[in-house]
């Protein structure tokens, strides 16, 4: 038996809700950050934010990339660069969080970042910064010279 079906993709965004506001600042980043991470897991389990900015640094949107452990969490650049593409996006800025309280990067987040911003650099996109986060303080790649 043949079949000629191709399985149809359908993709959404919608643009409702905080497109209005702008990152002009690692404190503006940090700050919408902090919003969408939940605090009380903050110190405890590990999660991985990407935001979305267009040309003129309006935000265009915030995913969830992964939750996971206690000291580490998966992240796929693919799903990351699929957000990205969907909403038109000119710039990335990429979160995660240490439940240690410790702010230094490791050599898997060195690793990663550099992995997100070299298929960034493909797609015509630039990673803007890297925060890592802990419940009273954060740490900027883009600050610290690293991106």
């Amino acid at each position: 038996m043949k079949f000629n079906i191709v399985n149809e993709i359908k993709l959404s965004y919608s643009r409702k809700g905080n497109c209005e506001r702008s990152v002009l600042s690692s404190r503006d980043a940090v700050e919408i950050f902090r919003e969408h991470f939940d605090a009380e897991e903050m110190d405890y389990r590990e999660s991985f934010y990407a935001l979305y900015l267009n040309q003129a640094s309006k935000v265009l949107g915030i995913k969830k990339i992964s939750e996971c452990g206690i000291s580490s969490t998966l992240v796929d650049v693919r799903i990351i660069m699929q957000a990205a593409l969907l909403c038109n996006a000119s710039g990335i800025i990429i979160a995660h969080n240490h439940p240690s309280g410790n702010l230094k990067p490791s050599g898997c987040d060195i690793k990663m970042t550099a992995q997100i911003k070299e298929a960034a650099k493909v797609l015509s996109m630039n990673l803007l910064d890297h925060f890592i986060l802990t419940s009273d303080s954060y740490f900027s790649f883009a600050d610290d010279g690293i991106i």
